[in-house]
């Protein structure tokens, strides 16, 4: 690309981090400069967004992305300042505050752009075109995004978060506008022609080539063998700091250690998942993970919850229970799901978004704990187990970096194991746990009583079917009728409100609105949801379901001409280029997601078009997925499945009969992955599942008792009654 003229001040390094937010009520105003008590708005008001009913009282004159803006831009002959977040952004709500509150700012905001706001949980595919811009421009993104760009979306300036004023280097607002006016007034045409340059760069990036590319084992192998060389042996997980959970490393490393039995790959899941429980990144006291840590031992973290987090984190604790058959992991699953249920479910039975790191402008001031605090809460016997076991400290042991020392209060977090504690406070491990469990509730009981921190009650399709889909296999495994229920009710809400009469999702809900056109995610997550749940309660609705929305993701975002889906469907609105992804980043990839959806739905229903429609997405990013194999390791997930070996079980019994239970229940709680299982139920009649599921006509019960039918690579085994010898041949070598 051609060296872009205008200089680039960015926020290099800025992470993903917590956010401060006001509490918003959704007041409804006919527009601009409605007055309402006393106080004034912009057109930020009329939104259904809590990121954007956030600025709705800022001095800024923001516009929601829409034509009206666009329209105002050109007929005014100004540029467009784009500024991109979420609630639950620290930097994102700092930047607000410094800048976006400032009158005088404001002012100069407002004489020189027409200023837009965009929340990127709502508009996925703006983000992604515009972060990608950044990254290209900078070498770095990050949230807040700063975009500058012309009337026609073609932008020529990029960055993060910006300071009220120059410092230590870093341009601030105040600055960096009137340099944009500058620009704009006398060199306008380098302007333009800089954001041609940039538009054109974007839309020659190297796109997807056809050809199988060697995605074979030694891809796999490269995947594992690049995480073995970032892991950290010491702490656990695949970086120092800030450090991710990253799920998907995970699941991909339980398959991997399945296949090789390579002894590393679970050393590295079982190290990294019990390094993350002990740690402050895992709330001990209310349960869930906080987003991630900012040290290599995962003891500090920024402290917003992610629902996103919790759904892939209780899929890799659930089948790292199967793995290992270890109950720590079982109740870590459980515990982030009774999260969800108690403090994330609406009364309709969708999921909301996330929860806000701060509380009165205080980041983690919810989260945290004085010694004192602690006596107060507990018997004297219970307090001295508490600190002992959650290295709680007189001074504190939580570092606040902006006053440069400790603040008197301790972030929850372990070391030890329970045998540990026991030997050094003369007490039995049973007696201890007791008592960490009896603290544990009062002191979740008075922290219930302090101010919350705001909730981000918007309820996205793709997070619900994440959410939707570890809630069923949480549900399958742990036998746990009241997460398989909420996952099903979640699935209800979402079908009944949020798909129109034509088939087409809708991507958000809240205040009794569904709006936004879906992408992939929305498609793929939720066709994942449906798929675990067929699985769990064998409703063939789930599976019809399933099969439908996959044919409308199919119809709608299916690139004919290099394969592969793309971000947006055809009729979506027409941005500056149309993406496709494959990276598996904080969330998997709509991709990766899809290419597993389409191996089982094709497994399930032995329709091979499935199966080749997958292939084709693995050609597709072929050339991406061998540069890196382990930026993409839900990707592995679904090639691991893919190069097998598969295996399809049909289950025929009488609904509800303990020896059907018992048969399920087998599999449930064992790990196979690359297994898809059939219900049908012993009738005179053709069943449901038969139309869907055609070779599993001929199969009936022997003997009258639940009969398994196994079959591996295309290949069948005899019937049998017997669930151990079921679970044998799922085992087999051969």
């Amino acid at each position: 690309m051609k060296r872009i003229f205008l200089k680039q001040w960015t926020g290099r390094g800025v992470m993903l981090v917590v956010c401060f937010v006001t509490v918003c009520t959704a007041l409804k105003s006919l527009g601009k400069e409605e007055k309402m008590k006393g106080k004034t708005y912009n057109k930020l008001i009329n939104e259904k967004s809590p990121y954007l009913l956030q600025h709705a009282e800022n001095p800024v004159d923001w516009y929601g992305w829409g034509k009206e803006a666009f329209n105002r831009a050109r007929k005014e002959d100004k540029p467009i300042f784009l500024s991109i977040g979420y609630s639950t952004c620290h930097w994102c709500h700092v930047m607000a505050h410094e800048s976006f509150e400032n009158p005088e700012i404001a002012r100069l905001l407002n004489d020189v752009f027409v200023c837009i706001k965009v929340d990127r949980e709502e508009r996925p595919d703006i983000d992604g075109v515009y972060m990608t811009v950044c990254q290209m421009l900078t070498g770095s993104g990050g949230w807040p995004l700063t975009i500058i760009m012309t009337p026609d979306k073609k932008p020529f300036f990029a960055g993060t978060y910006f300071p009220p004023e120059s410092r230590f280097g870093k341009i601030g607002m105040k600055e960096l506008i009137v340099q944009i006016q500058e620009i704009w007034q006398t060199r306008r045409t380098e302007a333009v022609k800089s954001a041609e340059q940039i538009v054109d760069a974007l839309n020659r990036r190297p796109q997807p080539v056809a050809g199988d590319g060697g995605l074979g084992k030694q891809v796999l192998e490269q995947a594992y063998n690049d995480l073995l060389q970032v892991y950290d042996e010491q702490g656990g997980g695949f970086s120092r700091s800030p450090k991710f959970p990253t799920p998907h490393n995970i699941l991909f490393l339980l398959r991997y250690w399945k296949q090789t039995k390579n002894q590393k790959a679970i050393e590295m899941v079982e190290k990294t998942i019990t390094e993350m429980r002990k740690g402050g990144i895992y709330d001990h006291i209310g349960f869930g993970f906080h987003r991630y840590s900012t040290d290599p031992a995962w003891l500090v973290p920024h402290f917003e919850k992610m629902l996103y987090d919790q759904a892939l984190l209780a899929m890799a604790y659930t089948e790292a229970y199967q793995a290992t058959g270890k109950n720590d992991y079982a109740a870590t699953a459980q515990e982030i799901c009774t999260y969800i249920l108690r403090d994330m479910t609406s009364p309709e039975g969708g999921f909301y978004s996330a929860e806000d790191a701060d509380s009165e402008g205080v980041e983690g001031k919810f989260y945290l704990w004085s010694t004192g605090e602690i006596d107060s809460v507990l018997t004297a016997q219970e307090a001295m187990v508490v600190k002992k076991v959650f290295h709680m400290e007189k001074e504190g042991n939580f570092y606040d970096e902006a006053i440069g020392k400790k603040t008197g209060t301790n972030i929850v977090h372990n070391k030890k194991s329970l045998e540990h504690y026991a030997k050094n406070l003369s007490m039995t491990e049973q007696l201890i746990g007791e008592t960490i469990e009896e603290s544990r509730k009062k002191l979740f009981l008075h922290r219930d009583k302090r101010v919350h921190p705001h909730k981000d009650d918007k309820i996205l399709t793709d997070w619900n079917g994440l959410m939707i889909a570890a809630l069923a296999k949480a549900g399958r495994v742990f036998n746990e009728k009241r997460f398989t229920e909420a996952a099903e009710k979640a699935a209800e809400f979402i079908l009944k409100q949020m798909i129109t009469k034509n088939g087409r999702i809708l991507h958000r809900y809240r205040d009794g609105e569904a709006a936004i056109q879906a992408h992939i995610d929305d498609y793929a997550f939720m066709i994942w949801g449906l798929i675990e749940l067929y699985e769990t309660t064998f409703a063939v609705k789930h599976l019809k379901t399933a099969i439908q929305v996959n044919s409308v993701l199919v119809d709608m975002f299916w690139d004919d001409a290099n394969g592969g889906f793309f971000v947006s469907p055809d009729d979506g609105e027409q941005l500056i280029t149309r993406q496709k992804e494959i990276y598996d980043g904080a969330i998997p990839s709509g991709n990766s997601v899809a290419m597993l959806n389409s191996l089982r739905l094709s497994r399930i229903t032995g329709d091979d078009s499935m199966e080749k429609r997958a292939l084709s997405i693995a050609k597709a990013f072929s050339k991406s997925i061998i540069s890196a194999p382990s930026a993409h390791t839900q990707f592995m997930v679904a090639l691991d499945f893919a190069q097998g070996p598969a295996y399809e079980v049909v289950i025929v019994g009488k609904e509800g009969t303990q020896e059907t239970k018992q048969m399920l229940g087998v599999l449930g709680k064992t790990f196979l992955p690359n297994t898809v299982v059939v219900f049908k139920p012993q009738q005179e009649q053709i069943t449901d599942i038969e139309k869907i599921v055609p070779y599993s006509k001929p199969h009936s019960t022997q003997n009258g008792k639940a009969t398994a039918y196994v079959c591996k690579n295309f290949s069948c085994r005899l019937p049998t009654t017997d669930s151990q010898e079921m679970i044998k041949l799922l085992k087999e070598k051969k």
